[in-house]
């Protein structure tokens, strides 16, 4: 066989190759159309041969390679053709005409203008979703805080109670103390009559110690509210102190900035006077090319003197500016530094004064509670002259939250008929103000029985 000349399952191949490619496109033509909107008028499909160096090369090869091993089993059976003979050769295909290539051009861009539409839904589509995301999130975080809220109602209620039951059980107890000191008391008033000579001895050299204690402790009270006041002045005067510093700072810097500003406006103004003399200037020149020389000297000489005068009218009234700002700064600034020194001389005395008017309310309250508690004070019979320190803590209400000895008495009955009668005097009558009975709710006394 001649090794010039080319089998027919070549030649075949590449007739398909063609036909496969004008196939590809017409699909893909066909893809674009069914994505896009549909044409009002529909337009006829017109297949095109096109070139086989206008075929993809992957494509082509492909289908060569497939269509060679397909054809492969045939390559000893195929004739050989006389290539001097004509052959029918593929026709090349006419190329696509101005309609053709704008019909392709606008399936492209309605398909285009298709996938962007489809994009846009599917991004609106995603926003909704998110927003319904987070609105259920802020639905279960709500739920959740009413549910935390309910547990917390819940333990508040239940801790309450257990406070409740628990105050119940001590009075309890605490009646049960009473009625056997009471007891005690009474088996051991026999014993203790006799001791009472040697008792009142010792109980006159208690009562110098407690005279004694008690100006120390005056006189060391009276101390610490000096030095407590004498700390405050220093506070207040150091406090007064920077903001009338911090006034001045802000004074001086608020005048810097507009004396700047006003320097910047000099400069400014300086400028377009040396560019409008400038430009005065180069104006006579060119006039002074075509007049006389008299008339160039004179124009310069008036041109100089409006520049001069202009300069001099600006930089007064800059200086003028820059005056005027600084003295507006500088009253402002001493108006505000002394509105708030006064303010804050104000708010100090009132605060002072408020803490003075609790403290004497809160005080004359305690002396109230001490006379409620000896009114109600079931003096062991045989305590007569012994003294008893104190402290117990009060609620909001008035009622007992803790009771302390703080300096017993030496007799058990005596200390237990105190915390009795503190117990018994409550609820106690608290001040309305929010600071005096937070003063009063701590109470620390000395009682004597009589």
């Amino acid at each position: 066989m001649n090794k010039n000349q080319k089998p027919p399952f070549k030649q075949n191949a590449i007739a398909l190759s063609f036909t496969l490619g004008v196939h590809a496109i017409a699909i893909v033509g066909l893809l674009f159309l069914g994505l896009s909107k549909p044409p009002e008028q529909p337009k006829k499909l017109t297949t095109i041969l096109v070139k086989p160096e206008d075929l993809p090369p992957p494509l082509a090869k492909e289908i060569e390679q497939e269509t060679t091993t397909t054809n492969e089993a045939k390559e000893v059976l195929a004739p050989i053709v006389d290539e001097t003979l004509p052959q029918n050769l593929p026709t090349t295909p006419p190329p696509p005409t101005a309609q053709q290539l704008a019909a392709q051009q606008q399936n492209a861009e309605q398909a285009q203008q298709a996938k962007l539409a489809e994009q846009k839904r599917k991004a609106e589509e995603a926003a909704k979703a998110k927003q319904a995301a987070e609105q259920q999130r802020k639905e279960e975080i709500q739920k959740q805080q009413a549910e935390a809220k309910a547990k917390s109602e819940a333990e508040q209620k239940r801790k309450a109670e257990q406070t409740a039951k628990a105050q119940a059980d001590a009075k309890a107890k605490q009646q049960k103390a009473n009625d056997d000191a009471k007891r005690k008391a009474e088996a051991d008033a026999k014993l203790k009559r006799e001791a009472q000579k040697a008792e009142n001895a010792k109980l006159q050299a208690q009562q110098e110690a407690k005279r004694k204690a008690e100006a120390d402790a005056k006189a060391k009270q009276q101390k610490a509210a000096d030095d407590a006041k004498r700390k405050a002045e220093a506070a207040a005067k150091a406090k007064q102190q920077k903001a009338n510093d911090d006034a001045k700072r802000k004074a001086e810097a608020d005048a810097k900035a507009k004396q700047q500003k006003a320097e910047e406006a000099k400069r400014k103004a300086e400028a377009d006077a040396k560019a409008k003399q400038q430009k005065a200037n180069d104006e006579a020149k060119r006039k002074a090319d075509a007049d006389a020389k008299a008339k160039q000297q004179k124009a310069a000489d008036d041109a100089k003197r409006k520049a001069e005068a202009d300069a001099k009218a600006k930089q007064k009234a800059a200086d003028d500016a820059k005056r005027k700002a600084a003295d507006d700064a500088k009253r402002k600034a001493e108006a505000e530094a002394e509105a708030k020194a006064a303010s804050a001389q104000k708010a100090q005395e009132e605060a002072a004064q408020k803490k003075a008017e609790a403290k004497k309310v809160a005080s004359s309250a305690r002396r109230d509670f001490e006379q409620k508690i000896r009114r109600s004070w079931d003096v062991p019979t045989s305590s007569s002259g012994k003294t008893v320190g104190v402290r117990f803590t009060l609620s909001d209400s008035g009622s007992v939250n803790s009771i302390v000895i703080t300096r017993s008495s030496g007799d058990d009955a005596l200390d237990a008929s105190i915390k009795a009668a503190i117990q018994a005097a409550a609820p106690y009558p608290m001040p309305s103000d929010p600071d005096a009975r937070r003063e009063a709710r701590s109470v620390s006394s000395t009682f004597r029985a009589q």
